[in-house]
Protein backbone atom coordinates (compact mmCIF):
# COMPACT_ATOMS: atom_id res chain seq x y z
CA UNK A 1 0.00 0.00 0.00
CA UNK A 2 1.50 3.47 -0.95
CA UNK A 3 2.11 5.82 1.52
CA UNK A 4 0.49 9.18 1.29
CA UNK A 5 3.90 11.72 1.33
CA UNK A 6 2.99 15.32 3.02
CA UNK A 7 5.49 17.93 2.66
CA UNK A 8 6.10 20.22 5.39
CA UNK A 9 4.49 22.86 2.93
CA UNK A 10 1.44 20.79 2.60
CA UNK A 11 0.98 19.91 6.11
CA UNK A 12 0.94 23.62 6.73
CA UNK A 13 -1.84 24.47 4.05
CA UNK A 14 -3.92 21.41 5.65
CA UNK A 15 -3.22 22.20 9.20
CA UNK A 16 -4.32 26.11 8.10
CA UNK A 17 -7.14 25.18 6.46
CA UNK A 18 -8.64 23.51 9.65
CA UNK A 19 -8.62 27.27 10.91
CA UNK A 20 -11.09 28.72 7.94
CA UNK A 21 -13.81 26.08 7.98
CA UNK A 22 -16.32 26.95 5.41
CA UNK A 23 -19.94 27.65 6.27
CA UNK A 24 -21.68 26.05 3.72
CA UNK A 25 -25.07 25.32 4.23
CA UNK A 26 -25.87 21.28 3.90
CA UNK A 27 -28.50 22.46 0.62
CA UNK A 28 -25.73 23.58 -0.65
CA UNK A 29 -23.92 20.36 -0.50
CA UNK A 30 -23.70 17.28 -2.76
CA UNK A 31 -26.42 14.99 -1.08
CA UNK A 32 -23.73 12.39 -1.67
CA UNK A 33 -22.18 10.38 1.39
CA UNK A 34 -18.93 11.98 2.36
CA UNK A 35 -15.77 9.63 1.97
CA UNK A 36 -12.97 9.38 4.41
CA UNK A 37 -10.33 7.05 4.41
CA UNK A 38 -8.14 5.22 7.05
CA UNK A 39 -4.51 5.86 5.23
CA UNK A 40 -0.79 5.74 5.97
CA UNK A 41 1.39 8.96 5.53
CA UNK A 42 4.90 10.52 6.42
CA UNK A 43 5.14 12.97 8.78
CA UNK A 44 8.33 15.03 10.14
CA UNK A 45 9.14 15.01 13.57
CA UNK A 46 12.29 17.05 14.84
CA UNK A 47 13.76 16.33 11.92
CA UNK A 48 13.03 12.72 11.55
CA UNK A 49 10.72 11.09 8.98
CA UNK A 50 7.86 8.64 10.93
CA UNK A 51 5.44 6.57 8.94
CA UNK A 52 1.96 6.89 10.68
CA UNK A 53 -1.58 6.69 9.70
CA UNK A 54 -4.29 9.27 9.16
CA UNK A 55 -8.21 9.84 8.70
CA UNK A 56 -8.27 11.32 5.50
CA UNK A 57 -10.60 12.98 2.65
CA UNK A 58 -9.91 12.64 -0.94
CA UNK A 59 -7.87 16.18 -0.57
CA UNK A 60 -5.55 15.05 2.09
CA UNK A 61 -7.08 17.17 4.52
CA UNK A 62 -7.62 15.76 8.41
CA UNK A 63 -10.99 14.68 9.75
CA UNK A 64 -14.40 16.01 8.72
CA UNK A 65 -16.23 19.19 8.86
CA UNK A 66 -20.49 19.24 8.70
CA UNK A 67 -22.84 21.68 8.21
CA UNK A 68 -25.29 22.02 10.66
CA UNK A 69 -28.07 19.81 9.97
CA UNK A 70 -26.37 17.71 8.01
CA UNK A 71 -26.54 14.09 8.22
CA UNK A 72 -23.12 11.67 9.40
CA UNK A 73 -23.33 10.44 6.20
CA UNK A 74 -20.06 8.73 5.35
CA UNK A 75 -18.34 6.11 3.36
CA UNK A 76 -15.24 5.32 5.26
CA UNK A 77 -12.50 3.12 3.25
CA UNK A 78 -9.69 1.28 4.55
CA UNK A 79 -6.63 1.97 2.82
CA UNK A 80 -4.11 1.44 5.78
CA UNK A 81 -2.95 -2.24 4.79
CA UNK A 82 -4.20 -3.57 8.14
CA UNK A 83 -7.80 -4.39 10.09
CA UNK A 84 -8.97 -1.14 11.01
CA UNK A 85 -12.13 0.99 12.70
CA UNK A 86 -12.45 4.52 13.25
CA UNK A 87 -14.87 5.61 16.69
CA UNK A 88 -16.74 8.80 16.18
CA UNK A 89 -15.68 9.87 19.78
CA UNK A 90 -18.49 12.43 20.90
CA UNK A 91 -21.46 11.04 19.06
CA UNK A 92 -24.04 9.01 20.06
CA UNK A 93 -24.85 6.80 17.29
CA UNK A 94 -26.54 3.52 16.96
CA UNK A 95 -24.87 0.87 18.67
CA UNK A 96 -23.81 -0.71 15.39
CA UNK A 97 -22.48 2.40 13.82
CA UNK A 98 -20.09 3.50 16.91
CA UNK A 99 -16.83 2.73 15.08
CA UNK A 100 -15.88 -0.19 17.78
CA UNK A 101 -14.27 -3.55 17.03
CA UNK A 102 -15.62 -6.66 19.08
CA UNK A 103 -16.62 -10.01 18.97
CA UNK A 104 -20.06 -8.12 17.10
CA UNK A 105 -18.73 -6.14 15.00
CA UNK A 106 -14.90 -7.27 13.33
CA UNK A 107 -13.09 -4.03 12.25
CA UNK A 108 -12.62 -3.36 8.17
CA UNK A 109 -10.43 -5.58 7.04
CA UNK A 110 -7.63 -3.72 4.31
CA UNK A 111 -9.15 -2.49 1.46
CA UNK A 112 -12.43 -2.87 2.48
CA UNK A 113 -15.12 0.12 3.64
CA UNK A 114 -17.68 0.48 5.71
CA UNK A 115 -20.85 3.13 6.15
CA UNK A 116 -22.56 5.12 8.52
CA UNK A 117 -25.88 7.31 9.02
CA UNK A 118 -27.10 8.46 11.65
CA UNK A 119 -27.89 12.15 12.94
CA UNK A 120 -25.08 13.56 14.44
CA UNK A 121 -23.95 16.23 17.79
CA UNK A 122 -23.17 19.66 16.93
CA UNK A 123 -19.99 20.41 18.64
CA UNK A 124 -15.80 19.92 19.03
CA UNK A 125 -15.66 16.31 18.38
CA UNK A 126 -12.81 13.92 16.85
CA UNK A 127 -12.18 10.53 15.43
CA UNK A 128 -10.18 7.63 16.39
CA UNK A 129 -9.00 4.11 16.37
CA UNK A 130 -10.38 1.88 18.54
CA UNK A 131 -8.85 -1.32 17.60
CA UNK A 132 -5.01 -2.41 19.20
CA UNK A 133 -2.62 0.47 19.43
CA UNK A 134 -3.46 2.34 16.30
CA UNK A 135 -4.38 5.85 18.23
CA UNK A 136 -1.05 6.16 19.27
CA UNK A 137 0.47 6.60 15.88
CA UNK A 138 -1.73 8.75 15.26
CA UNK A 139 -4.84 7.25 13.89
CA UNK A 140 -7.12 10.35 14.81
CA UNK A 141 -8.40 13.51 13.23
CA UNK A 142 -10.90 16.44 14.37
CA UNK A 143 -14.77 15.54 13.72
CA UNK A 144 -16.32 19.12 13.72
CA UNK A 145 -20.45 19.35 13.54
CA UNK A 146 -21.47 23.36 13.14
CA UNK A 147 -24.87 24.65 14.56
CA UNK A 148 -26.74 27.08 13.45
CA UNK A 149 -25.78 29.67 15.58
CA UNK A 150 -21.45 28.88 13.89
CA UNK A 151 -22.70 30.52 10.84
CA UNK A 152 -23.50 33.76 12.49
CA UNK A 153 -21.21 34.49 14.92
CA UNK A 154 -18.13 36.96 14.01
CA UNK A 155 -14.83 34.63 14.73
CA UNK A 156 -12.13 32.58 13.61
CA UNK A 157 -12.45 29.38 13.94
CA UNK A 158 -9.11 27.25 15.15
CA UNK A 159 -8.96 23.52 15.41
CA UNK A 160 -5.85 22.65 17.62
CA UNK A 161 -5.57 18.44 17.68
CA UNK A 162 -2.78 17.49 20.81
CA UNK A 163 -1.13 14.11 20.51
CA UNK A 164 2.13 12.54 22.29
CA UNK A 165 3.98 10.96 19.91
CA UNK A 166 6.84 8.01 19.59
CA UNK A 167 8.56 6.44 16.91
CA UNK A 168 8.59 3.04 18.67
CA UNK A 169 5.95 0.26 18.23
CA UNK A 170 3.54 1.18 21.06
CA UNK A 171 3.27 -2.57 21.28
CA UNK A 172 6.59 -2.57 22.86
CA UNK A 173 6.09 0.38 25.18
CA UNK A 174 3.30 -2.06 26.57
CA UNK A 175 5.36 -4.87 26.79
CA UNK A 176 8.20 -3.39 28.41
CA UNK A 177 5.55 -1.84 31.23
CA UNK A 178 3.95 -5.26 31.66
CA UNK A 179 6.90 -6.59 31.81
CA UNK A 180 6.50 -8.73 28.44
CA UNK A 181 2.63 -10.26 29.00
CA UNK A 182 0.79 -8.84 26.25
CA UNK A 183 -2.30 -8.30 26.04
CA UNK A 184 -5.04 -10.73 24.49
CA UNK A 185 -6.94 -8.40 21.56
CA UNK A 186 -8.72 -11.03 19.96
CA UNK A 187 -11.79 -10.68 21.61
CA UNK A 188 -12.66 -6.53 21.60
CA UNK A 189 -9.21 -4.73 20.30
CA UNK A 190 -7.99 -2.09 22.46
CA UNK A 191 -11.39 -1.43 23.58
CA UNK A 192 -11.93 -4.33 25.40
CA UNK A 193 -8.53 -6.14 25.86
CA UNK A 194 -8.21 -9.17 27.76
CA UNK A 195 -9.73 -12.16 29.63
CA UNK A 196 -6.45 -12.05 31.33
CA UNK A 197 -6.68 -13.33 35.33
CA UNK A 198 -4.24 -11.61 37.38
CA UNK A 199 -2.74 -14.10 39.02
CA UNK A 200 -1.44 -15.67 35.92
CA UNK A 201 0.77 -12.98 35.64
CA UNK A 202 3.97 -12.70 36.79
CA UNK A 203 3.61 -9.55 39.28
CA UNK A 204 7.68 -9.57 39.37
CA UNK A 205 8.43 -8.99 36.27
CA UNK A 206 6.04 -5.91 35.78
CA UNK A 207 7.59 -3.29 38.37
CA UNK A 208 9.69 -0.63 37.54
CA UNK A 209 13.20 -2.46 37.02
CA UNK A 210 11.96 -3.05 34.04
CA UNK A 211 12.68 0.27 32.90
CA UNK A 212 14.51 2.75 32.62
CA UNK A 213 14.40 5.77 35.34
CA UNK A 214 13.47 8.25 32.97
CA UNK A 215 11.04 5.86 30.87
CA UNK A 216 8.49 6.95 34.04
CA UNK A 217 7.36 10.46 35.07
CA UNK A 218 6.27 9.97 38.62
CA UNK A 219 4.82 12.83 40.82
CA UNK A 220 5.24 13.24 44.55
CA UNK A 221 3.52 11.62 47.77
CA UNK A 222 3.38 8.10 45.85
CA UNK A 223 1.32 9.52 42.75
CA UNK A 224 2.11 8.48 38.99
CA UNK A 225 1.59 11.02 36.52
CA UNK A 226 2.37 9.91 33.48
CA UNK A 227 3.54 6.49 31.80
CA UNK A 228 5.69 6.95 28.99
CA UNK A 229 8.48 9.36 28.06
CA UNK A 230 7.50 10.49 24.32
CA UNK A 231 9.14 11.38 21.75
CA UNK A 232 7.29 14.42 21.27
CA UNK A 233 4.33 16.34 21.85
CA UNK A 234 2.37 17.57 18.88
CA UNK A 235 -0.05 19.95 17.90
CA UNK A 236 -1.63 19.41 14.59
CA UNK A 237 0.97 16.92 14.11
CA UNK A 238 3.89 19.85 14.67
CA UNK A 239 6.36 20.83 17.45
CA UNK A 240 7.17 24.04 18.95
CA UNK A 241 10.50 23.54 16.61
CA UNK A 242 8.25 24.59 14.11
CA UNK A 243 4.78 25.49 15.09
CA UNK A 244 1.31 26.29 13.27
CA UNK A 245 0.92 29.94 12.76
CA UNK A 246 -2.49 30.98 12.67
CA UNK A 247 -2.49 34.66 11.22
CA UNK A 248 -5.39 36.82 13.06
CA UNK A 249 -6.99 40.50 13.13
CA UNK A 250 -5.89 42.46 15.26
CA UNK A 251 -9.24 42.91 17.88
CA UNK A 252 -10.21 39.54 16.29
CA UNK A 253 -12.38 37.24 17.94
CA UNK A 254 -10.95 33.68 17.90
CA UNK A 255 -12.59 29.97 18.62
CA UNK A 256 -10.10 27.39 19.62
CA UNK A 257 -10.79 24.32 19.25
CA UNK A 258 -9.12 22.01 21.28
CA UNK A 259 -8.85 18.28 20.85
CA UNK A 260 -6.80 16.37 23.38
CA UNK A 261 -5.96 13.29 21.92
CA UNK A 262 -3.08 12.17 23.32
CA UNK A 263 -3.30 8.51 24.22
CA UNK A 264 -1.44 8.69 27.92
CA UNK A 265 -1.00 12.62 28.57
CA UNK A 266 -3.00 15.50 30.26
CA UNK A 267 -2.26 18.94 29.26
CA UNK A 268 -2.46 22.33 31.03
CA UNK A 269 -3.97 24.70 27.97
CA UNK A 270 -2.04 27.88 28.66
CA UNK A 271 -3.09 31.76 26.87
CA UNK A 272 0.11 32.85 28.13
CA UNK A 273 -0.63 37.03 27.62
CA UNK A 274 -4.35 36.19 26.47
CA UNK A 275 -7.48 35.81 28.31
CA UNK A 276 -10.31 33.43 27.35
CA UNK A 277 -13.34 32.16 27.88
CA UNK A 278 -14.22 28.37 27.79
CA UNK A 279 -17.96 28.38 26.10
CA UNK A 280 -18.09 24.61 25.57
CA UNK A 281 -16.31 21.17 27.02
CA UNK A 282 -16.73 17.73 25.30
CA UNK A 283 -19.02 19.62 22.50
CA UNK A 284 -21.86 20.63 25.06
CA UNK A 285 -21.97 24.65 25.66
CA UNK A 286 -21.69 25.65 29.43
CA UNK A 287 -22.21 29.20 30.64
CA UNK A 288 -18.90 31.39 29.73
CA UNK A 289 -15.86 30.68 32.45
CA UNK A 290 -13.27 33.05 31.90
CA UNK A 291 -9.45 32.75 32.54
CA UNK A 292 -6.27 31.98 31.23
CA UNK A 293 -5.27 28.50 32.14
CA UNK A 294 -7.21 25.62 31.92
CA UNK A 295 -6.60 21.41 32.57
CA UNK A 296 -7.59 18.85 29.42
CA UNK A 297 -7.46 15.56 30.55
CA UNK A 298 -7.45 12.53 27.23
CA UNK A 299 -10.19 12.62 25.29
CA UNK A 300 -11.90 15.86 26.40
CA UNK A 301 -12.30 18.78 23.85
CA UNK A 302 -12.86 22.34 25.21
CA UNK A 303 -13.78 25.52 23.16
CA UNK A 304 -12.15 28.82 24.10
CA UNK A 305 -13.22 32.51 22.85
CA UNK A 306 -10.27 34.56 22.88
CA UNK A 307 -10.29 38.46 22.19
CA UNK A 308 -7.25 39.68 20.73
CA UNK A 309 -6.04 42.64 21.62
CA UNK A 310 -5.86 46.32 19.63
CA UNK A 311 -2.05 46.25 19.57
CA UNK A 312 -1.95 42.66 18.09
CA UNK A 313 1.21 40.99 18.47
CA UNK A 314 1.80 37.31 18.86
CA UNK A 315 0.67 34.90 20.97
CA UNK A 316 1.80 31.44 21.86
CA UNK A 317 -1.33 29.21 22.81
CA UNK A 318 0.62 26.67 24.94
CA UNK A 319 -0.13 22.79 25.85
CA UNK A 320 2.00 22.06 29.09
CA UNK A 321 2.24 18.21 29.60
CA UNK A 322 1.47 17.81 33.62
CA UNK A 323 4.23 16.61 35.71
CA UNK A 324 6.83 17.43 33.36
CA UNK A 325 8.18 20.78 31.50
CA UNK A 326 7.63 19.70 28.40
CA UNK A 327 4.80 21.82 25.84
CA UNK A 328 3.27 22.16 22.50
CA UNK A 329 0.99 24.33 21.22
CA UNK A 330 0.61 26.84 18.38
CA UNK A 331 0.58 31.05 17.65
CA UNK A 332 -1.66 33.20 17.12
CA UNK A 333 -0.26 36.38 15.41
CA UNK A 334 -1.63 39.20 13.59
CA UNK A 335 -0.76 40.66 10.38
CA UNK A 336 3.29 41.35 10.50
CA UNK A 337 4.32 40.40 14.10
CA UNK A 338 6.89 38.71 14.48
CA UNK A 339 7.10 35.19 15.96
CA UNK A 340 9.61 34.54 18.65
CA UNK A 341 11.33 30.85 18.96
CA UNK A 342 9.48 28.82 21.20
CA UNK A 343 11.64 26.30 23.51
CA UNK A 344 9.70 22.57 23.55
CA UNK A 345 10.57 23.03 27.94
CA UNK A 346 9.43 25.09 30.07
CA UNK A 347 11.18 26.26 33.14
CA UNK A 348 9.42 24.43 35.62
CA UNK A 349 7.20 21.50 36.01
CA UNK A 350 3.80 21.98 35.37
CA UNK A 351 1.45 20.75 38.25
CA UNK A 352 -1.24 17.75 37.71
CA UNK A 353 -4.40 18.49 36.09
CA UNK A 354 -7.17 18.59 38.79
CA UNK A 355 -10.85 18.98 39.00
CA UNK A 356 -10.62 22.82 39.95
CA UNK A 357 -11.94 24.26 36.48
CA UNK A 358 -14.37 20.94 36.28
CA UNK A 359 -16.03 22.41 39.94
CA UNK A 360 -17.20 25.71 38.22
CA UNK A 361 -18.42 24.65 34.55
CA UNK A 362 -21.95 25.06 34.67
CA UNK A 363 -24.31 23.50 32.01
CA UNK A 364 -25.87 25.86 29.87
CA UNK A 365 -28.56 23.05 29.15
CA UNK A 366 -29.25 20.62 32.50
CA UNK A 367 -30.56 17.35 32.49
CA UNK A 368 -34.50 17.25 32.92
CA UNK A 369 -34.94 16.96 36.49
CA UNK A 370 -36.51 13.27 37.05
CA UNK A 371 -35.65 10.72 39.54
CA UNK A 372 -32.96 8.36 39.58
CA UNK A 373 -33.57 4.55 38.99
CA UNK A 374 -30.27 2.83 39.26
CA UNK A 375 -27.45 4.32 41.11
CA UNK A 376 -24.08 2.07 40.63
CA UNK A 377 -20.09 2.76 42.46
CA UNK A 378 -17.26 1.60 40.09
CA UNK A 379 -13.65 1.99 41.93
CA UNK A 380 -10.95 2.34 39.35
CA UNK A 381 -8.12 -0.02 40.45
CA UNK A 382 -4.90 -0.99 39.46
CA UNK A 383 -1.48 -0.38 39.69
CA UNK A 384 1.97 0.37 37.93
CA UNK A 385 3.30 -2.92 39.34
CA UNK A 386 1.86 -5.26 38.13
CA UNK A 387 0.92 -3.14 35.54
CA UNK A 388 -2.51 -3.65 35.42
CA UNK A 389 -5.54 -1.38 34.95
CA UNK A 390 -9.09 -2.02 36.37
CA UNK A 391 -12.08 -1.53 37.47
CA UNK A 392 -13.76 -2.84 40.68
CA UNK A 393 -10.37 -4.77 40.55
CA UNK A 394 -12.02 -6.96 37.42
CA UNK A 395 -10.31 -6.90 33.73
CA UNK A 396 -12.31 -6.24 30.85
CA UNK A 397 -13.35 -9.88 30.47
CA UNK A 398 -14.11 -10.57 33.55
CA UNK A 399 -16.22 -7.26 34.10
CA UNK A 400 -19.11 -7.21 35.69
CA UNK A 401 -21.92 -5.08 33.06
CA UNK A 402 -23.97 -2.82 34.26
CA UNK A 403 -27.57 -3.39 32.81
CA UNK A 404 -30.08 -0.79 32.67
CA UNK A 405 -33.10 -0.28 31.18
CA UNK A 406 -34.03 1.66 27.96
CA UNK A 407 -34.67 5.42 29.21
CA UNK A 408 -33.87 4.92 33.03
CA UNK A 409 -32.42 7.89 34.61
CA UNK A 410 -28.88 6.21 35.62
CA UNK A 411 -26.10 7.59 38.44
CA UNK A 412 -22.69 6.18 38.32
CA UNK A 413 -20.41 7.24 41.20
CA UNK A 414 -16.65 6.89 40.00
CA UNK A 415 -14.00 6.69 42.47
CA UNK A 416 -10.53 6.33 41.85
CA UNK A 417 -8.50 3.66 44.56
CA UNK A 418 -5.57 3.63 42.54
CA UNK A 419 -2.11 5.70 41.96
CA UNK A 420 -3.01 7.07 38.72
CA UNK A 421 -5.72 10.02 37.48
CA UNK A 422 -8.18 8.52 34.84
CA UNK A 423 -10.48 10.05 32.20
CA UNK A 424 -13.79 7.91 32.04
CA UNK A 425 -15.71 8.24 28.54
CA UNK A 426 -19.19 6.54 28.31
CA UNK A 427 -19.81 5.68 24.48
CA UNK A 428 -23.34 6.15 22.74
CA UNK A 429 -24.42 9.04 25.93
CA UNK A 430 -23.40 12.34 27.24
CA UNK A 431 -23.66 12.98 31.03
CA UNK A 432 -23.79 15.39 33.58
CA UNK A 433 -21.23 16.03 36.36
CA UNK A 434 -23.44 16.10 39.36
CA UNK A 435 -20.95 16.06 42.12
CA UNK A 436 -17.67 15.86 42.81
CA UNK A 437 -15.96 14.58 45.69
CA UNK A 438 -19.51 14.29 47.49
CA UNK A 439 -20.46 18.11 46.67
CA UNK A 440 -23.37 18.40 44.54
CA UNK A 441 -23.27 20.19 41.23
CA UNK A 442 -24.85 21.39 38.43
CA UNK A 443 -21.69 20.56 36.26
CA UNK A 444 -21.11 20.09 32.90
CA UNK A 445 -22.83 17.75 30.15
CA UNK A 446 -19.72 15.53 29.40
CA UNK A 447 -18.50 12.35 27.55
CA UNK A 448 -15.28 12.19 29.19
CA UNK A 449 -14.38 13.18 32.97
CA UNK A 450 -11.24 12.86 34.76
CA UNK A 451 -11.18 11.15 38.15
CA UNK A 452 -8.43 12.31 39.64
CA UNK A 453 -6.25 10.01 42.87
CA UNK A 454 -8.47 9.89 45.66
CA UNK A 455 -11.64 11.39 43.80
CA UNK A 456 -15.19 10.89 43.56
CA UNK A 457 -16.85 11.67 40.46
CA UNK A 458 -20.67 10.80 40.04
CA UNK A 459 -22.60 11.30 36.65
CA UNK A 460 -25.80 10.95 35.46
CA UNK A 461 -27.56 10.15 32.11
CA UNK A 462 -30.47 9.06 30.42
CA UNK A 463 -30.47 5.70 29.35
CA UNK A 464 -32.10 6.17 25.39
CA UNK A 465 -29.62 4.69 23.35
CA UNK A 466 -29.88 0.81 23.37
CA UNK A 467 -26.72 -1.13 23.11
CA UNK A 468 -23.70 -2.48 24.83
CA UNK A 469 -21.47 0.47 25.91
CA UNK A 470 -18.33 0.96 27.05
CA UNK A 471 -17.34 2.68 29.47
CA UNK A 472 -13.38 2.58 30.30
CA UNK A 473 -10.44 5.20 30.83
CA UNK A 474 -9.30 6.97 28.16
CA UNK A 475 -5.20 6.28 28.77
CA UNK A 476 -4.96 3.76 25.75
CA UNK A 477 -2.53 2.26 27.66
CA UNK A 478 -4.78 1.14 30.85
CA UNK A 479 -7.54 0.45 28.86
CA UNK A 480 -5.22 -2.19 27.12
CA UNK A 481 -4.47 -3.85 30.31
CA UNK A 482 -8.64 -3.41 31.14
CA UNK A 483 -9.94 -0.31 32.59
CA UNK A 484 -13.15 -1.48 31.06
CA UNK A 485 -16.47 -2.40 31.48
CA UNK A 486 -20.07 -1.78 29.19
CA UNK A 487 -23.23 -0.33 30.21
CA UNK A 488 -25.96 -2.93 28.65
CA UNK A 489 -28.95 -0.93 27.90
CA UNK A 490 -31.86 -3.56 27.52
Amino acid sequence: MSSLILSRRRLLVGASSLAALPFLPFSARAAQPRQLAITRRSIEVNGRAADMFGVQQPDGSHGLTLAPDEPFRVDLANACGEPAIIHWHGMTPPFLQDGVADRDRPPIAPGGSASYDFTPRPGTHWMHSHHGLQEQHLMAAPLIVHSAGDLVADEQEVVVLLHDFTFRDPAEILAELTGGQMMDHSGHGAAAMTEMDHGEMDHGAMGHGNMDNDQMNHGAGGMDLNDVEYDAYLANDRTLDDPLVVRTERRGRVRLRLINGATTTAFHIDLGALSGTVVAVDGNDIQPVTGSRFGMSMGQRLDIRIDLPVEGGAFPILAEREGDTARTGIILATPEAAIARLAARGEQAAAPVDLAWEAQFRAARSLPSRSVDQRFELALTGSMSPYVWSIDDRVFGQHRPLRVDLNQRIEIDLVNRSHMAHPMHLHGHHFQVVAINGTAINGAMRDTVLVPIAGRVRIAFDADNPGRWPLHCHNLLHMATGMMTEVEVA
